[in-house]
């Protein structure tokens, strides 16, 4: 292991953030923090057609709600940037020179009709598909007459029969044999480097010592390997992780529900829960624990411990995560989380008193699941929002539950102790008066006051509310 190890989470802005690369994110981040290295954040923008501006715009938010502070990359200089691939296409054509002066790579002058049709044929005839080197052998008259038909050239990587190894971190032995590949694209035919010829000379030139990533980019480091052989570099340390897959076994895609770190973070789970969560997958903490802050995750964390077996994403898992971590929020904080969730649901925060806003949430956050559940959980504490369930209605058409509540009316009528106080004091007066226990006691005036039959503890919403609200909301139901 180097002393300070240089590790880089390198996503193509395409789409929203995925899961499984925060994943990847994530497990970079812990190492390098493990081990007092460097994090880098790199952006593979070369896909012209599929890179957006806005994309990069949420995974720079993402990663920072997520905590995934990097030491290198946008908006933070460092020694070896641009770390941007779109600034850094001088260097990718140098490097191409350097492959063509040695005679290790050629144009290639094959349409994707083309290309397609052989590939087709290969799997028609239960061969391997790959490319099986047409314009390898062009001469150069050849070649002209191609450039002549307006066709551009990509430029292909030249295999020779040659075995790769090499040893992964979580898999251990790898090997894979190059006849079996195909000369694969570094350079396509509009001029940008294809991923396998970019990441090689970008993880070479930052210094980068290891690479960890998921297992679906084994066959990737095969090629990689072959291209640091022919540049003359020293290949990085792989680690291929297990990927996250739904609960069918699947990779983990939209028909599983939520994939995207933005959709949950949109949803209303708290950052420190995914983090959480995401480091449980097929990571095997020591001693098995379930809640972990970043600093035992850190601690803890060890490739050699991580699974290489698929990781089942469990969303009820993660809600029930999320449950504990709003639980364990300081009040405060936690009403600052949810002033954007209260302002969809319909509430206008600028207008409630920061005092009563946190004795309500104190109250009621041990119900909430997710930062979203607030609107439907605090509706009881709102003249405009009050109304009665099903349940409440059929309760209070009794007889018997309408004696509890004009008589627990009459004793607020003609006493003016406290909140708190006057509740206790009201139940035992009703209690009494009635004869009414348990159920048939509390549960007429929860449901007048509250308009359900379920919910937090009645003397402490009696006590946010107060004697005034309570009396409008049960005097309907007296006559």
């Amino acid at each position: 292991m180097a002393p300070k190890p240089r590790v880089r989470f390198a996503p193509s802005p395409t789409g929203e953030l995925h899961v499984g690369n925060a994943r990847t994110a994530l497990f970079n981040w812990m190492f390098a923090r493990h081990y007092g290295g460097s994090f880098v954040l790199r952006i593979e923008d070369t896909d012209e057609s599929r890179s957006d501006i806005s994309y990069q715009v949420n995974l720079l938010n993402d990663l920072n709600w997520l905590g995934l502070d990097w030491d290198e990359g946008p908006q933070k200089n460092g020694s070896y940037g641009p770390y941007k691939q779109s600034e850094r296409l001088d260097i990718y054509r140098d490097q191409l020179q350097k492959l063509m002066d040695a005679d290790l790579v050629y144009p290639c002058y094959c349409t994707e009709e083309e290309l397609d049709e052989e590939r087709q044929n290969l799997i028609m005839s239960k061969r391997m598909p790959r490319y099986m080197g047409k314009c390898r052998n062009l001469t150069a008259e050849e070649r002209k007459l191609k450039e002549a038909e307006g066709r551009k050239p990509s430029f292909r990587f030249k295999i020779n029969s040659q075995t790769i190894e090499f040893e992964d971190l979580i898999r251990g032995a790898m090997k894979f044999e190059g006849d079996a590949i195909g000369d694969f694209i570094i350079v396509r035919s509009n001029g940008m480097p294809a991923y396998n010829f970019a990441v090689v000379i970008d993880d070479h030139l930052m210094n980068i010592t290891h690479v960890i990533r998921g297992e679906d980019h084994l066959s990737n480091t095969a090629l990689q390997i072959m291209l640091y052989r022919a540049f003359g570099f020293e290949p990085p340390i792989f680690a291929h992780h297990s990927l996250i897959l739904g609960k069918d076994r699947a990779k983990l895609s939209k028909r599983h529900g939520s994939v995207s770190v933005g959709e949950f973070r949109r949803h209303g789970i708290l950052p420190e829960a995914l983090i959480n969560y995401l480091g449980l997958l097929g990571s095997s903490f020591t001693d098995a624990r379930e809640i972990l802050s970043r600093e035992e995750m850190i601690e803890g964390f060890a490739l050699e411990r991580a699974s290489k077996s698929g990781a089942i994403f469990d969303e009820e898992k993660l809600r029930w995560l999320n449950a504990i971590y709003i639980r364990n929020c300081e009040t405060e904080d936690l009403v600052e989380r949810l002033k954007p969730f209260l302002v969809q649901a319909g509430y206008t925060t600028d207008f409630i008193d920061t005092n009563w806003l946190n004795d309500v949430v104190e109250l009621v956050k041990t119900d909430l699941t997710t930062l979203a559940d607030i609107g439907a959980n605090i509706e009881i504490f709102f003249d405009d929002k009050y109304k009665l369930t099903d349940e409440a209605k059929e309760l209070l058409e009794k007889d018997s539950a309408r004696k509890v509540v004009k008589t627990f009316v009459e004793y607020l009528d003609t006493h003016n102790s406290e909140p708190d106080n006057l509740y206790t004091a009201a139940m035992k007066y009703v209690k009494e008066k009635t004869g009414a226990k348990g159920k048939e006691l509390f549960m007429p005036v929860r449901a007048a006051i509250t308009g359900n039959v379920h919910g937090p503890e009645l003397d402490k919403v009696f006590a946010i509310l107060g004697k005034d609200v309570a009396l409008r909301r049960l005097k309907p139901f007296i006559s």
